[in-house]
């Protein structure tokens, strides 16, 4: 017992700041080699939030749904421009001799909203086809360029709308 007692004495005479080192240095050591460990899991971890965010089912889904609407909704840009195209024509043809000041007050006018819907027009699908270039050319987005259909499609989504309209 008086082993015991004489352990606790020279514990005494060091005193509890020896004590104290001890237990800091135990939580710096646990510190050094948790801290890494806590990070590399949790970058695992969001890898794997983000891996399912960008390239899960319904992630894939959503993004080729959007390609699918885009594309048609420049399909139809393109049309409308065609139509006010033809009727821009149309005026200028019926009026091919006689100067633009000389035209009647409404077709001016008409001719002037025309001109103003097609520059719209072209700035929305100028707009549009940019937003789909980018986003087909992002790698979170490659699985549109992949060439593959999925079932019941006919055509492969374009790779890039041709930018763009212009005059």
């Amino acid at each position: 017992m008086s082993h015991s007692w004489e352990s606790y004495e020279k514990a005494a005479e060091r005193g509890p700041l020896s004590i104290s080192l001890k237990v800091i240095g135990l939580f710096f050591v646990l510190g050094l080699v948790l801290i890494p460990v806590s990070l590399f899991f949790g970058w695992v971890g969001e890898t794997q939030q983000v891996a399912k965010e960008q390239f899960g089912p319904r992630a894939l889904l959503a993004k080729y749904e959007w390609f699918k609407d885009s594309a048609a909704q420049l399909d139809k840009k393109r049309a409308d421009i065609r139509v006010y195209s033809v009727r821009l024509s149309s005026m200028l043809d019926s009026y091919s001799s006689i100067p633009r000041y000389q035209w009647d007050r409404t077709d001016k006018e008409q001719w002037a909203l025309w001109q103003s819907e097609l520059a719209g027009v072209k700035a929305s699908y100028n707009g549009l086809a940019a937003q789909y270039n980018s986003q087909m050319a992002k790698f979170n987005w490659a699985f549109a360029n992949a060439g593959s259909l999925p079932q019941g499609a006919t055509e492969p989504l374009p790779r890039e709308f041709k930018p763009y309209v212009e005059g």
